[in-house]
């Protein structure tokens, strides 16, 4: 009997998607539970599982656009494992277990605690297929999705230790790599940047795939994401009236309080003290004390929002996502850290959920990691209004008829002019900064 595999359904708002990559081939053996394809869609990218075991025969190409509900698989549920090969010392089971623990460990791509083993390229365990003793090409035995992180990414697949079946190099080997390499790189000098700027750098994304000899120019079909974010960005300019409005902030106290207590914050709670929670508080406290700016327009209506869900913007290799911390003025630091941690690399490894998404009141776009000196952050619709942070620098400030040198920081508040007056938008950023310069009051609610 053969089950067939449908697109399943991702959320109202989703009609179709693009099959960007199967992680198994026809005629393959698949495991109930395993990963078989990447299904990107105008918000997500989302893995596939088999619903039972059986030889799979593909219907879909990859890189081709499917509809929710369309049969892009079947599988054979009668038919059986073949017998192993003593050339190639392959087994499904193997491949079923690699693609298991290729799960697992796909969400530690941003731990910066990993085994000193897991750093150093073991040449036997990648040349060497476990049971057949051949060696094995890291090219010609990469998937589809790896070989495509790979080719983004610029990581040399030769010289990693693969985790996946007989040593094969896997997707999360890679990302794995890629940011294990950005880390070491900018290990040194981020920590003196954190110590004497306040600013936690992000190393540069990676260069895309040189074009080929001769070559003046190439093109590529647009994702569904990127083109849902020209979309969205060009709705947000042609629906709202959105205007800028500035000031700027010395880091100080923020930066003291970090210094002083990160040591025990880290222990207390097994991650860093940023920036973000700071003005995730800041923001909560201005949207409390300037009740217009947490609104929204729905026709000729406008509906006041009494809760505080904040969007934080990460960008990833796909584009730009914004997923929503939920109930900021409930939750303290810490918890507000881990979740901008978790969904940060959850948007980065392709594993965003769409409730992850929606219903943001607020959101927070730190372009400072990039090195943005000063921006006008266009909103994320239908949200009232967006707040752009900017790169940490020494500057000359006048202080008591004094001219000293402080950590500061341009802000940038753009807003829907046509529910958020002036007077309200100065106002709500005069509160940021306020909290961010003195962040007792965050304690005090003042």
């Amino acid at each position: 009997m053969a089950t067939e595999v449908k697109v399943p359904a991702m959320g109202e708002s989703i009609s179709s998607g693009i099959l960007a990559a199967w992680h198994v081939k026809s005629g393959d053996y698949v495991e109930e539970g395993q990963t078989i394809y990447e299904l990107e869609t105008d918000k997500i990218t989302s893995e596939a599982n088999a619903e039972v075991s059986g030889v799979i025969t593909i219907e879909v190409e990859a890189d081709e656009e499917v509809e929710i509900g369309q049969v892009v698989a079947t599988i054979d549920e009668s038919a059986s494992a073949g017998p192993k090969s003593e050339s190639d010392g392959e087994s499904e089971s193997g491949t079923s277990a690699s693609d298991d623990s290729e799960d697992k460990e796909g969400g530690s791509g941003e731990d910066d605690n990993r085994s000193d083993s897991e750093e150093q390229p073991n040449k036997d365990g990648q040349e060497l297929a476990a049971s057949g003793g051949k060696k094995v090409d890291p090219e010609a035995t990469l998937s589809p999705a790896a070989r495509k992180a790979a080719e983004e990414t610029g990581v040399d697949v030769s010289k990693l230790n693969g985790s996946g079946k007989d040593g094969r190099v896997t997707k999360d080997d890679i990302l794995k790599a890629a940011e294990k390499a950005d880390s070491s790189q900018k290990s040194g000098d981020r920590s003196q940047r954190t110590d004497d700027r306040g600013q936690k750098s992000e190393s540069p994304a990676p260069a895309p795939s040189a074009p080929k000899s001769g070559e003046r120019e190439t093109r590529k079909k647009m994702s569904p994401l990127r083109k849902k974010i020209a979309e969205h960005l060009v709705n947000a300019s042609q629906q709202s009236a959105m205007l800028t409005t500035f000031n700027e902030v010395d880091m100080s106290a923020v930066m003291k309080l970090r210094k002083t207590h990160q040591d025990a914050f880290v222990e207390r709670h097994g991650i860093k003290l940023g920036f973000m929670s700071f003005f995730t508080k800041a923001v909560t406290h201005a949207l409390k004390a300037v009740p217009e700016v947490n609104a929204r327009i729905e026709g000729n209506e406008v509906v006041s929002q009494h809760y505080y869900d904040i969007g934080v913007a990460v960008g990833t290799d796909k584009g730009l996502m914004v997923p929503v911390v939920r109930e900021c003025d409930q939750k303290d630091f810490a918890q507000i850290e881990k979740d901008i941690i978790g969904y940060a690399k959850a948007a980065r490894d392709g594993k965003i959920q769409m409730s992850d998404l929606q219903g943001g009141v607020f959101t927070i776009s730190n372009g400072g990691i990039y090195g943005s000196m000063l921006s006008t952050p266009i909103i994320n619709f239908p949200q009232p209004a967006i707040l752009g942070l900017h790169n940490i620098q020494q500057r000359a400030v006048v202080i008591d008829g004094e001219v000293v040198a402080r950590p500061m920081m341009y802000l940038a508040l753009s807003y829907d002019h046509r529910l958020i007056d002036g007077k309200e938008a100065v106002t709500f950023l005069v509160k940021i900064k306020e909290a961010i310069e003195d962040p007792a009051r965050l304690l005090f609610g003042i």
